[in-house]
């Protein structure tokens, strides 16, 4: 189940450890510090890995971080950590023209870095599992679409996907890259010298400077437009979860990739597994909600460590 500008400025070994490769240039910013890696804990994982003949795989925005994408939470280089400001809650959204005004607004500003990120190493050597038979399935908390772009095919992004826009009135759904030049013709005259990036594509700009900017609505039924992601405060789809619960019931081990799980959609499929006691691993860096759940524990980069281990 597969659910169906101008550059914006950036915000800002020991024995027994392998060391750690230097994040890649222009994203270091939005990636935890992870020095050295625990070579007994990633000859385990591999060991993990190779075990797993069904795989379920759930990923998070730390595989992310990586391409350049910041995350929430990540101590020090996350948006709690940076600013003060919170993301969008669906009550609000769906309440507040003016709430939509600013989001749209910040979101046009945003789009053209956010969509143009690419895969990273991490994504890629997940891509290259799935070929190899050893991912029975892949749950991604992620809405940047670089699975999609890795080419994973058995795939459900849970939270959705802001690449695509969803009609709250009629249910019709269309490509995020159309909005985009709706916005353009609405907005000829409309500019901005844009902040920060944010998480989910938008950018950090004042109230007052949302003010003029135009929103379209739905060509079909003039209903409100919205991201076709989950927002904070909203629930995932019950057929979704379902789905899901279904693919986690199929597999025989569980390895989280770039999670802290604090968010309950996700954390979940973890109690789930630790229900039907199928084994667990971790790889993130940081401590996460199912630490405690977890055979196996790596704390390092995604990308890193990913391509070390094998699937075979």
């Amino acid at each position: 189940m597969r659910l169906p500008m101008r550059p914006l400025a950036l915000c800002a070994g020991a024995p027994g450890k392998r060391p750690s490769s230097s994040v890649p240039t222009g994203v270091q910013s939005f990636v935890p510090h992870s020095s050295t890696i625990d070579a007994d804990a990633l000859d385990r994982l591999q060991d993990f890995v190779s075990r797993a003949t069904r795989l379920f795989v759930i990923t998070g925005a730390g595989i992310s971080t990586e391409s350049g994408i910041p995350d929430y939470r990540s101590e020090g280089v996350g948006l709690y950590a940076r600013t003060d400001r919170r993301p969008m809650q669906y009550a609000e959204y769906v309440r507040s023209a003016k709430s939509r005004q600013r989001y749209w607004a910040r979101n046009y500003l945003g789009w053209p870095q956010f969509s143009s990120h690419q895969p990273n190493s991490g994504h890629l050597a997940l891509r290259h599992w799935e070929e190899q038979g050893k991912i029975h399935w892949l749950v991604t908390q992620n809405v940047d679409a670089l699975h999609s772009k890795a080419g994973h095919h058995r795939l459900t992004e849970l939270h959705g996907c802001a690449h695509r826009v969803l009609c709250l009135g009629c249910g019709a759904v269309s490509p995020r890259a159309d909005l985009q030049k709706r916005f353009t013709a609405l907005n000829p005259d409309w500019g901005i010298q844009s902040g920060c990036v944010a998480p989910d594509g938008d950018v950090f700009i004042e109230d007052e400077q949302a003010l003029h900017f135009r929103v379209p609505s739905c060509k079909d039924c003039g209903g409100i437009l919205k991201p076709q992601v989950t927002f904070f405060g909203d629930t995932v789809d019950r057929r979704t979860v379902q789905f899901v619960h279904g693919r986690l019931v199929e597999a025989d081990a569980v390895l989280v990739a770039g999670s802290s799980l604090q968010v309950y959609s996700g954390y979940r499929f973890l109690l789930a597994a630790a229900e039907q006691k199928t084994p667990v691993a971790i790889l993130n860096i940081g401590p996460t909600r199912a630490d405690h759940i977890a055979e196996v524990r790596v704390n390092a980069r995604c990308g890193e460590v990913l391509t070390i281990i094998q699937p075979h």
